[in-house]
């Protein structure tokens, strides 16, 4: 078992390092400050370098690399601010790897390249105002009428909502209850009668847009449907991947801060001397340091072991629970070391104690990862409803 990475992913790394740390700096404080998404000339230019679709196939415009890959990139650019680094996120392990596995040759062809050019960002729409964690309770239907879909319904808390330019829409797709009706269908921004609710001003993810999305008889083309009635373990195993996506954000937090703070340490005196010279501060980093390589072995294991394909349940919820609780405390105990300039916006530590105490909500609750971890050791699907 190696646990080196090759010399093109050091190499890959290391560019997706050099790339975030010149001006990604600047435009990261104006999204944070304006609370807007990154500009699309941005998206524009991580196309241009190859940090979109990284581990999609190149038949379809990415970059034909592993989930690695696209983790090593992602960590190294959510480390200035998962917000800009949020097209990234979503062309390697949001929605994408939905379309490409279980779409139609048609709406593949016309969707990832264009993602893949950082010509449209495309976000996955699936909780409800009385689905999220209960997933399956979720209401929005789509009904087939000839040779089109016609979707009714509203959802919440989609991250690219109103910004993004299409989206995944988990929704019903026959009378079966539960899970046995739901499926995912393709909808672009424009469809007539969809509409977006007020943007939602959240305590972190500034420059990550969400909203209410509301569907009132949208006609989509048959051709848009990526998953049909049935399907939704199919989706599941698609949102894996974005799991892991989920605990790179979350490591990138903690690495980040991490590395902040060492530097800050050693330039902060006290009593006479920097304070990394004081055992207590000592001990905090041992453990922050300890907390962040577990984290980033969990999520390695877990997209390695899918190659490119879609990892285990199991790997992937162990990988972003770990991750969701280390960032927390690693963000924590970083701001807690810097004392009254951690507390200071000036500073970059409170908004990744903000930012860091999203992942854990976003794509699945902690708890609801830990009830998938002990369902998959005792090869039990658990009823929450008896």
């Amino acid at each position: 078992m190696n646990f080196t990475l090759t010399h093109e992913q050091q190499q890959l790394r290391e560019a997706a390092r050099k790339f975030a740390a010149g001006s990604l700096r600047d435009v990261a404080r104006q999204v944070e400050e304006d609370d807007e998404p990154v500009s699309r000339d941005w998206v524009k230019k991580f196309a241009a370098v190859g940090f979109l679709g990284i581990n999609i196939k190149e038949q379809y415009g990415g970059q034909g690399l592993s989930h690695l890959d696209a983790v090593l990139v992602l960590e190294e650019v959510a480390k200035i601010s998962p917000a800009v680094a949020f097209p990234i996120f979503e062309s390697c392990f949001g929605p994408m790897l939905a379309i490409q596995h279980f779409a139609g040759e048609e709406l593949k062809q016309r969707v990832i390249p264009k993602v893949c050019a950082g010509e449209w960002i495309v976000a996955v729409s699936m909780s409800e105002p009385d689905a999220g964690s209960a997933l399956t309770d979720l209401k929005t239907r789509a009904v087939v009428l000839g040779d089109k879909l016609i979707i009714n319904g509203q959802k919440r808390w989609c991250s690219g909502a109103g910004h993004s330019d299409a989206y995944v829409v988990y929704c019903r797709l026959s009378d079966e209850p539960g899970a046995k009706s739901i499926g995912a269908v393709y909808v672009e921004k424009g469809s007539p009668g969809l509409t977006f609710g007020k943007r939602e001003r959240l305590m972190g993810f500034r420059g990550i847009a969400s909203a209410d999305m509301y569907f009132d008889n949208v006609e989509v083309p048959l051709a848009h449907l990526i998953v049909p009635a049935g399907g939704f373990k199919k989706l599941m195993e698609a949102f894996d991947l974005e799991r892991c996506g989920n605990a790179t954000m979350s490591l990138a937090l903690a690495a980040g801060a991490l590395e902040y703070v060492l530097d800050y340490v050693q330039e902060r005196q006290q009593f006479g001397k920097p304070i990394v010279e004081f055992q207590a501060v000592q001990i905090k980093l041992a453990e922050m340091a300890m907390r962040v390589d577990a984290a980033r072995l969990l999520l390695y294991r877990a997209v390695i072991n899918a190659q490119e394909g879609l990892p285990s349940a199991k790997e992937s919820s162990m990988a972003k629970c770990f991750a969701n609780e280390m960032v927390r405390e690693v963000c924590g105990s970083a701001l807690q070391l810097m004392g009254g300039y951690g507390y200071n916006k000036e500073y970059p530590m409170e908004q990744r104690l903000r930012d860091a105490w999203g992942w854990g909500i976003a794509g699945g609750a902690i708890d609801i990862q830990k009830i998938n971890i002990a369902s998959a050791l005792v090869d039990k699907r658990f009823d929450q409803r008896r």
